[in-house]
Protein backbone atom coordinates (compact mmCIF):
# COMPACT_ATOMS: atom_id res chain seq x y z
CA UNK A 1 0.00 0.00 0.00
CA UNK A 2 1.14 3.68 -0.73
CA UNK A 3 0.73 5.18 2.72
CA UNK A 4 0.95 8.63 3.87
CA UNK A 5 1.38 9.86 7.74
CA UNK A 6 0.88 13.38 8.38
CA UNK A 7 2.39 15.23 11.17
CA UNK A 8 3.37 18.61 12.54
CA UNK A 9 6.66 17.14 13.77
CA UNK A 10 9.12 14.80 12.64
CA UNK A 11 12.60 13.92 12.09
CA UNK A 12 15.29 15.01 12.96
CA UNK A 13 13.01 17.52 15.20
CA UNK A 14 13.58 15.36 18.12
CA UNK A 15 13.23 18.44 20.51
CA UNK A 16 9.23 18.33 20.00
CA UNK A 17 8.95 14.95 22.11
CA UNK A 18 7.15 11.83 21.57
CA UNK A 19 5.60 12.54 18.34
CA UNK A 20 8.46 13.08 15.68
CA UNK A 21 9.82 9.73 17.25
CA UNK A 22 6.23 7.32 17.33
CA UNK A 23 5.34 8.09 13.81
CA UNK A 24 9.23 8.18 12.36
CA UNK A 25 8.77 4.32 14.47
CA UNK A 26 5.94 3.18 13.07
CA UNK A 27 6.65 4.75 9.90
CA UNK A 28 9.84 2.71 9.41
CA UNK A 29 8.27 -0.33 10.64
CA UNK A 30 5.50 -0.27 8.01
CA UNK A 31 7.79 0.35 5.60
CA UNK A 32 10.06 -3.03 6.26
CA UNK A 33 6.85 -4.72 5.70
CA UNK A 34 6.82 -3.80 2.32
CA UNK A 35 4.49 -1.03 1.96
CA UNK A 36 5.78 2.68 0.46
CA UNK A 37 5.31 5.12 3.45
CA UNK A 38 5.86 8.76 3.00
CA UNK A 39 5.53 11.22 5.84
CA UNK A 40 4.22 15.41 5.56
CA UNK A 41 5.13 17.32 8.08
CA UNK A 42 6.61 21.12 8.97
CA UNK A 43 10.35 22.46 8.09
CA UNK A 44 11.25 23.60 11.53
CA UNK A 45 15.05 24.40 10.04
CA UNK A 46 15.99 21.75 8.38
CA UNK A 47 18.98 23.25 7.21
CA UNK A 48 20.22 24.17 10.67
CA UNK A 49 20.82 20.47 10.54
CA UNK A 50 23.18 19.91 7.81
CA UNK A 51 26.42 19.10 9.11
CA UNK A 52 29.02 22.21 7.81
CA UNK A 53 26.16 23.33 6.07
CA UNK A 54 25.86 20.32 3.43
CA UNK A 55 22.77 18.59 3.40
CA UNK A 56 23.42 14.69 4.19
CA UNK A 57 23.11 12.05 1.60
CA UNK A 58 19.01 11.39 0.83
CA UNK A 59 18.42 14.84 1.28
CA UNK A 60 17.62 16.89 -2.12
CA UNK A 61 15.29 19.84 -2.65
CA UNK A 62 11.79 18.82 -4.29
CA UNK A 63 8.68 21.19 -5.48
CA UNK A 64 7.46 21.40 -1.86
CA UNK A 65 10.33 21.49 0.15
CA UNK A 66 12.73 19.74 1.40
CA UNK A 67 12.81 15.92 0.46
CA UNK A 68 14.49 13.14 3.07
CA UNK A 69 14.82 9.22 2.59
CA UNK A 70 15.75 7.41 5.63
CA UNK A 71 15.50 3.21 6.44
CA UNK A 72 12.40 3.23 3.79
CA UNK A 73 10.67 6.52 4.44
CA UNK A 74 10.62 9.71 2.41
CA UNK A 75 9.50 12.56 4.54
CA UNK A 76 8.46 15.68 2.58
CA UNK A 77 9.29 19.24 5.09
CA UNK A 78 7.02 21.97 3.70
CA UNK A 79 8.08 25.12 4.60
CA UNK A 80 6.51 27.24 7.33
CA UNK A 81 5.71 30.74 7.12
CA UNK A 82 4.76 31.14 10.73
CA UNK A 83 5.30 29.51 13.49
CA UNK A 84 4.15 29.49 17.49
CA UNK A 85 5.30 26.62 19.66
CA UNK A 86 4.96 23.40 17.90
CA UNK A 87 2.09 24.68 15.26
CA UNK A 88 3.51 26.39 11.77
CA UNK A 89 1.61 27.41 8.64
CA UNK A 90 2.52 26.10 5.62
CA UNK A 91 1.07 27.35 2.62
CA UNK A 92 2.34 24.65 0.06
CA UNK A 93 0.26 21.86 2.26
CA UNK A 94 -2.74 22.21 -0.24
CA UNK A 95 0.03 22.49 -3.29
CA UNK A 96 0.88 18.69 -2.16
CA UNK A 97 -2.40 17.39 -1.69
CA UNK A 98 -3.53 18.78 -5.11
CA UNK A 99 -0.43 17.69 -6.42
CA UNK A 100 0.37 14.33 -5.21
CA UNK A 101 -2.69 12.83 -2.87
CA UNK A 102 -3.97 10.69 -5.99
CA UNK A 103 -0.61 8.61 -5.34
CA UNK A 104 -2.01 7.60 -1.97
CA UNK A 105 -4.46 4.83 -0.96
CA UNK A 106 -4.74 5.84 2.55
CA UNK A 107 -3.79 8.84 4.61
CA UNK A 108 -2.85 8.64 8.45
CA UNK A 109 -3.21 12.09 10.40
CA UNK A 110 -1.44 12.42 13.73
CA UNK A 111 -1.99 15.02 16.40
CA UNK A 112 -4.56 17.82 16.88
CA UNK A 113 -4.56 21.14 16.85
CA UNK A 114 -2.85 22.71 13.47
CA UNK A 115 -3.34 23.21 10.17
CA UNK A 116 -1.67 20.52 8.65
CA UNK A 117 -4.00 18.08 9.40
CA UNK A 118 -6.99 19.89 8.76
CA UNK A 119 -5.92 20.83 5.02
CA UNK A 120 -4.82 17.45 3.99
CA UNK A 121 -7.95 16.18 5.02
CA UNK A 122 -10.28 18.30 3.54
CA UNK A 123 -8.40 17.06 -0.07
CA UNK A 124 -8.90 13.75 1.16
CA UNK A 125 -12.53 14.21 1.36
CA UNK A 126 -13.00 15.40 -1.74
CA UNK A 127 -11.05 12.99 -3.30
CA UNK A 128 -12.86 9.91 -1.53
CA UNK A 129 -9.35 8.86 0.47
CA UNK A 130 -10.27 7.34 3.11
CA UNK A 131 -7.96 9.22 6.10
CA UNK A 132 -7.95 8.19 9.68
CA UNK A 133 -6.94 10.35 12.70
CA UNK A 134 -4.94 9.62 15.77
CA UNK A 135 -5.15 12.38 18.47
CA UNK A 136 -1.96 11.31 20.50
CA UNK A 137 -3.18 12.52 23.51
CA UNK A 138 -4.07 15.68 22.33
CA UNK A 139 -8.16 15.20 22.77
CA UNK A 140 -8.77 16.52 25.76
CA UNK A 141 -7.36 19.90 26.32
CA UNK A 142 -5.79 19.09 29.54
CA UNK A 143 -3.65 22.45 29.57
CA UNK A 144 -3.22 26.16 28.20
CA UNK A 145 -5.07 28.16 25.75
CA UNK A 146 -8.26 26.23 26.33
CA UNK A 147 -10.42 29.05 24.19
CA UNK A 148 -8.03 28.67 20.91
CA UNK A 149 -8.24 25.38 21.19
CA UNK A 150 -12.20 25.69 20.93
CA UNK A 151 -11.89 28.22 17.89
CA UNK A 152 -9.76 25.36 16.16
CA UNK A 153 -12.36 22.50 16.84
CA UNK A 154 -15.52 24.94 15.24
CA UNK A 155 -13.43 26.22 12.69
CA UNK A 156 -11.69 23.03 11.73
CA UNK A 157 -10.89 20.06 13.99
CA UNK A 158 -14.56 19.20 14.63
CA UNK A 159 -14.97 18.97 10.96
CA UNK A 160 -12.07 16.61 10.53
CA UNK A 161 -12.91 14.62 13.28
CA UNK A 162 -16.28 13.77 12.23
CA UNK A 163 -15.50 12.77 8.46
CA UNK A 164 -12.55 10.94 9.65
CA UNK A 165 -13.08 6.77 8.76
CA UNK A 166 -12.13 5.87 12.14
CA UNK A 167 -10.03 7.94 15.53
CA UNK A 168 -7.01 5.90 16.69
CA UNK A 169 -6.30 5.06 20.13
CA UNK A 170 -3.30 4.16 21.93
CA UNK A 171 -4.97 3.27 25.38
CA UNK A 172 -8.11 1.38 26.59
CA UNK A 173 -7.67 5.42 28.65
CA UNK A 174 -8.07 7.53 25.66
CA UNK A 175 -10.74 5.28 24.27
CA UNK A 176 -13.02 6.09 27.15
CA UNK A 177 -12.21 9.55 26.77
CA UNK A 178 -13.24 9.59 22.92
CA UNK A 179 -16.36 7.76 23.68
CA UNK A 180 -17.47 10.02 26.79
CA UNK A 181 -16.98 13.03 24.12
CA UNK A 182 -19.61 11.05 21.72
CA UNK A 183 -17.53 9.23 19.55
CA UNK A 184 -19.02 6.24 18.41
CA UNK A 185 -16.98 3.19 19.91
CA UNK A 186 -17.14 1.33 16.47
CA UNK A 187 -15.35 3.96 14.86
CA UNK A 188 -12.64 3.79 17.50
CA UNK A 189 -9.73 1.79 16.70
CA UNK A 190 -7.70 0.89 19.77
CA UNK A 191 -3.68 0.07 19.04
CA UNK A 192 -1.06 0.36 21.28
CA UNK A 193 2.26 2.37 20.71
CA UNK A 194 5.51 0.58 20.75
CA UNK A 195 9.27 1.35 22.23
CA UNK A 196 12.15 1.12 20.11
CA UNK A 197 14.99 -0.37 22.04
CA UNK A 198 18.60 0.02 21.27
CA UNK A 199 20.20 -3.51 19.61
CA UNK A 200 22.89 -3.01 22.61
CA UNK A 201 21.82 -0.81 25.77
CA UNK A 202 24.95 0.91 27.10
CA UNK A 203 26.71 0.48 29.91
CA UNK A 204 25.98 2.05 33.16
CA UNK A 205 28.11 4.76 34.42
CA UNK A 206 28.76 7.29 31.24
CA UNK A 207 25.96 9.19 31.80
CA UNK A 208 26.72 10.09 35.75
CA UNK A 209 30.68 10.52 35.26
CA UNK A 210 29.75 13.43 32.78
CA UNK A 211 27.68 14.93 35.74
CA UNK A 212 29.80 14.37 38.60
CA UNK A 213 27.35 12.46 40.05
CA UNK A 214 29.23 9.46 42.37
CA UNK A 215 28.83 5.79 41.17
CA UNK A 216 26.80 4.92 44.33
CA UNK A 217 24.48 8.07 44.57
CA UNK A 218 20.23 7.51 43.85
CA UNK A 219 18.92 9.39 40.90
CA UNK A 220 15.60 9.77 39.94
CA UNK A 221 15.12 11.17 36.52
CA UNK A 222 12.57 12.65 34.72
CA UNK A 223 12.87 12.69 30.54
CA UNK A 224 10.05 14.59 28.75
CA UNK A 225 9.06 18.08 27.95
CA UNK A 226 8.89 20.27 30.91
CA UNK A 227 5.47 20.96 30.52
CA UNK A 228 2.17 21.62 32.88
CA UNK A 229 0.95 18.57 31.46
CA UNK A 230 3.73 16.08 32.39
CA UNK A 231 3.44 17.64 35.96
CA UNK A 232 7.10 18.10 36.80
CA UNK A 233 6.81 20.17 39.95
CA UNK A 234 4.76 17.65 41.52
CA UNK A 235 7.39 15.43 41.07
CA UNK A 236 9.72 18.10 42.41
CA UNK A 237 7.43 18.49 45.69
CA UNK A 238 7.54 14.32 46.07
CA UNK A 239 11.29 14.75 45.96
CA UNK A 240 11.39 17.07 48.77
CA UNK A 241 9.18 15.03 50.68
CA UNK A 242 11.58 11.53 50.70
CA UNK A 243 12.47 10.66 54.40
CA UNK A 244 15.88 10.62 55.20
CA UNK A 245 15.82 6.16 54.94
CA UNK A 246 15.52 6.22 50.98
CA UNK A 247 17.66 9.48 51.03
CA UNK A 248 20.82 11.14 51.60
CA UNK A 249 22.74 14.26 50.80
CA UNK A 250 24.04 12.63 47.01
CA UNK A 251 20.36 11.63 46.25
CA UNK A 252 19.93 13.63 42.95
CA UNK A 253 16.49 14.65 40.81
CA UNK A 254 17.57 15.27 37.08
CA UNK A 255 14.91 17.16 34.75
CA UNK A 256 15.82 15.94 31.24
CA UNK A 257 13.97 17.33 28.33
CA UNK A 258 12.93 20.68 26.26
CA UNK A 259 11.62 23.60 28.36
CA UNK A 260 8.03 24.76 27.79
CA UNK A 261 6.33 28.11 28.76
CA UNK A 262 9.16 29.12 30.82
CA UNK A 263 8.55 25.76 33.31
CA UNK A 264 12.44 25.13 33.94
CA UNK A 265 12.42 28.63 35.47
CA UNK A 266 9.61 28.48 37.99
CA UNK A 267 10.86 24.25 39.09
CA UNK A 268 14.39 26.03 39.74
CA UNK A 269 12.53 28.81 42.15
CA UNK A 270 10.27 25.85 43.43
CA UNK A 271 13.71 24.00 44.40
CA UNK A 272 14.98 27.27 46.18
CA UNK A 273 11.80 27.33 48.35
CA UNK A 274 11.68 23.60 49.31
CA UNK A 275 15.35 23.57 49.85
CA UNK A 276 16.42 20.56 47.54
CA UNK A 277 18.28 23.14 44.78
CA UNK A 278 21.41 21.44 45.45
CA UNK A 279 20.31 18.14 44.58
CA UNK A 280 18.29 18.98 41.21
CA UNK A 281 19.92 18.74 38.22
CA UNK A 282 18.96 20.50 35.08
CA UNK A 283 20.07 18.82 31.50
CA UNK A 284 17.87 20.04 29.07
CA UNK A 285 16.98 17.68 25.74
CA UNK A 286 19.02 13.64 25.39
CA UNK A 287 18.40 12.44 21.87
CA UNK A 288 19.77 8.50 20.88
CA UNK A 289 22.57 7.26 22.77
CA UNK A 290 22.59 9.96 25.53
CA UNK A 291 19.09 9.61 26.51
CA UNK A 292 19.35 5.67 26.82
CA UNK A 293 22.67 6.31 28.72
CA UNK A 294 20.36 8.74 31.19
CA UNK A 295 17.83 5.87 31.18
CA UNK A 296 20.44 2.97 32.66
CA UNK A 297 22.03 5.19 35.05
CA UNK A 298 18.80 5.99 36.97
CA UNK A 299 17.55 4.28 39.95
CA UNK A 300 13.92 5.28 39.61
CA UNK A 301 12.37 6.78 36.39
CA UNK A 302 9.03 9.00 37.38
CA UNK A 303 6.27 9.68 34.92
CA UNK A 304 3.97 12.11 37.16
CA UNK A 305 1.46 13.40 34.04
CA UNK A 306 -2.06 14.58 34.62
CA UNK A 307 -2.91 12.56 31.67
CA UNK A 308 -0.81 10.65 29.29
CA UNK A 309 -2.70 9.15 26.50
CA UNK A 310 0.45 6.53 26.26
CA UNK A 311 3.67 6.66 27.87
CA UNK A 312 6.62 6.09 25.51
CA UNK A 313 9.34 7.42 27.87
CA UNK A 314 8.26 5.12 30.74
CA UNK A 315 7.96 1.97 28.34
CA UNK A 316 11.62 3.39 27.55
CA UNK A 317 12.80 3.12 30.64
CA UNK A 318 11.48 0.05 31.62
CA UNK A 319 13.52 -1.48 28.61
CA UNK A 320 16.45 -0.24 29.98
CA UNK A 321 16.23 -1.85 33.43
CA UNK A 322 15.08 0.81 35.19
CA UNK A 323 11.90 0.63 37.86
CA UNK A 324 9.40 3.56 36.67
CA UNK A 325 6.64 5.10 38.61
CA UNK A 326 3.38 6.56 36.79
CA UNK A 327 0.91 7.50 37.57
CA UNK A 328 -3.21 6.49 37.38
CA UNK A 329 -3.55 9.26 34.18
CA UNK A 330 -0.82 7.47 32.17
CA UNK A 331 -2.18 4.92 29.23
CA UNK A 332 0.96 2.39 29.73
CA UNK A 333 0.35 2.29 33.28
CA UNK A 334 -1.94 -1.02 33.57
CA UNK A 335 1.00 -2.37 31.32
CA UNK A 336 3.60 -1.71 33.69
CA UNK A 337 1.77 -2.52 37.06
CA UNK A 338 3.54 -4.66 39.63
CA UNK A 339 5.50 -5.96 36.98
CA UNK A 340 7.87 -2.76 36.03
CA UNK A 341 6.93 -0.37 37.72
CA UNK A 342 4.55 1.18 40.29
CA UNK A 343 1.21 3.00 39.36
CA UNK A 344 0.23 6.00 42.20
CA UNK A 345 -2.31 8.48 42.00
CA UNK A 346 -1.47 11.74 40.56
CA UNK A 347 -0.16 13.65 44.23
CA UNK A 348 3.26 14.40 45.56
CA UNK A 349 2.67 11.87 48.73
CA UNK A 350 1.76 8.98 46.76
CA UNK A 351 4.61 9.66 43.70
CA UNK A 352 7.12 10.41 47.44
CA UNK A 353 5.87 7.05 48.57
CA UNK A 354 6.15 4.76 45.49
CA UNK A 355 10.11 6.57 44.41
CA UNK A 356 11.01 5.66 48.67
CA UNK A 357 9.75 2.12 47.89
CA UNK A 358 11.98 1.53 44.81
CA UNK A 359 15.17 3.53 46.41
CA UNK A 360 14.76 1.71 49.58
CA UNK A 361 13.78 -1.98 48.95
CA UNK A 362 16.00 -3.76 46.87
CA UNK A 363 14.09 -7.02 46.36
CA UNK A 364 11.25 -4.97 45.22
CA UNK A 365 14.09 -2.54 43.06
CA UNK A 366 15.51 -6.13 41.55
CA UNK A 367 12.06 -7.56 40.59
CA UNK A 368 10.80 -4.23 38.50
CA UNK A 369 14.05 -3.95 37.08
CA UNK A 370 14.01 -7.20 35.50
CA UNK A 371 10.46 -7.30 35.04
CA UNK A 372 10.66 -4.11 32.83
CA UNK A 373 12.91 -5.63 30.32
CA UNK A 374 10.75 -8.71 30.18
CA UNK A 375 7.91 -6.40 29.44
CA UNK A 376 9.74 -4.63 26.99
CA UNK A 377 10.24 -7.71 24.57
CA UNK A 378 6.09 -7.40 24.14
CA UNK A 379 6.01 -3.72 23.24
CA UNK A 380 7.71 -3.52 19.76
CA UNK A 381 6.63 -2.19 16.76
CA UNK A 382 5.83 -5.05 14.99
CA UNK A 383 2.39 -5.90 16.35
CA UNK A 384 0.99 -2.44 16.23
CA UNK A 385 2.48 -1.92 12.38
CA UNK A 386 0.35 -5.03 11.86
CA UNK A 387 -2.70 -4.08 12.88
CA UNK A 388 -2.50 -0.35 11.10
CA UNK A 389 -2.26 -2.93 8.31
CA UNK A 390 -4.74 -4.62 7.99
CA UNK A 391 -6.89 -1.35 9.35
CA UNK A 392 -5.71 0.56 6.32
CA UNK A 393 -6.31 -2.63 3.71
CA UNK A 394 -9.70 -2.50 5.72
CA UNK A 395 -10.66 0.80 4.63
CA UNK A 396 -8.85 0.79 1.27
CA UNK A 397 -11.40 -2.24 0.42
CA UNK A 398 -14.19 -0.60 1.48
CA UNK A 399 -13.30 2.63 -0.29
CA UNK A 400 -13.16 0.39 -3.44
CA UNK A 401 -16.16 -1.55 -3.21
CA UNK A 402 -18.01 1.91 -2.78
CA UNK A 403 -16.14 3.25 -6.23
Amino acid sequence: MRILNVTQTYAPFLEFGGPPVKVRALSEALARRGHEVTVLTADWGMESRFPLGVEPGGTIRSPFGWRREENGVAAVYLPSWFHYRALSWNPAAKRFARARLQNFDVVHIFGLYDFLGPAIADISRRRKLPYVVEPIGMFLPIVRSFWLKRIYHSVVGRKMLREARCLVATSEQELQELASAGVPRERIFLRRNGVEVPATLPARGKFRESLGIPADAKMVLFLGRLSAKKSPELLLEAFAMLPAPAINDDTRLLFVGPDEGGMSARLRQLAERLGVASRVVFCGPLFGVAKWEAYRDADAFVLPSQNENFGNTAAEAAAAGTPVVVTEGCGIAPLLAEVAGLVVAHTAEAISRAIARILSEPGLHAGLAAGGQEASSRLGWGEPAQEMESLYRKLVGAESRVS
